[in-house]
C-alpha cells in the first residue's frame, strides 16, 4: 500500500487474509513526511481479528500500543528509493524475528526491472517548511534528522 489510508480501507474491505503481510510505504520521514504513527493499521488488524496471523512492515513508525508482528522503521524508505518501494502484491516475503531478517523472494532482475520503471518519489508538499523537511531530512536508521 502506499499510504496508511490505503491500507485501513484494505483491512476494513475485508481484503487482507491470515498469512498475509501487510506492507505500507511512502510513511517515513521523507514520504510522511515525518514518520506518521501506525497504529491505525495494527488496530483494525486487531479489530479483524488478524494480530497474530498478519505481518505489518512500513518505513512509518509504531508506538508502544501496536500489536502481532509491526516491524517499521524500514530503511531506506520508499520515498528515498529503498527496497520496500519495489515489492508488489504476491510478492513472497519471508520474517525471520529471532534474526532481524527481513527476506522479500525476488530475483535481483526483477527488482532491477522495477526500479527501471519505478516513479520517483513526488511530494504533494511544493514549497513551505514540510517541503523544506523532505527535501533534507535523513532515513530513521539516522534518526531522521535534517541534513547538516
Amino acid at each position: 500500500f502506499n499510504s496508511e489510508e490505503e491500507a485501513i480501507e484494505t483491512i476494513y474491505a475485508g481484503g487482507i487474509h491470515d498469512g498475509d503481510v501487510v506492507v505500507i510505504r511512502y510513511e517515513g520521514p521523507k514520504g510522511g513526511p515525518g514518520m506518521r504513527e501506525m497504529l491505525n493499521p495494527t488496530s483494525a488488524l486487531a479489530g479483524m481479528k488478524l494480530d497474530k496471523t498478519v505481518a505489518l512492515i512500513t518505513d512509518g513508525r509504531f508506538s508502544g500500543a501496536s500489536r502481532g508482528a509491526s516491524i517499521g522503521h524500514v530503511a531506506p524508505e520508499a520515498a528515498a528509493g529503498g527496497t520496500i518501494g519495489l515489492l508488489e502484491e504476491g510478492d513472497l516475503i519471508t520474517i525471520d524475528i529471532p534474526n532481524y531478517a527481513i527476506h522479500a523472494h525476488v530475483d535481483d532482475e526483477t527488482f532491477e526491472e522495477r526500479r527501471k520503471s519505478q516513479k520517483p518519489f513526488e511530494s504533494t508538499f511544493k514549497s513551505g517548511w514540510l517541503s523544506r523537511y523532505q527535501r533534507m531530512v535523513q532515513g530513521a536508521d539516522k534518526g531522521a534528522v535534517l541534513k547538516q
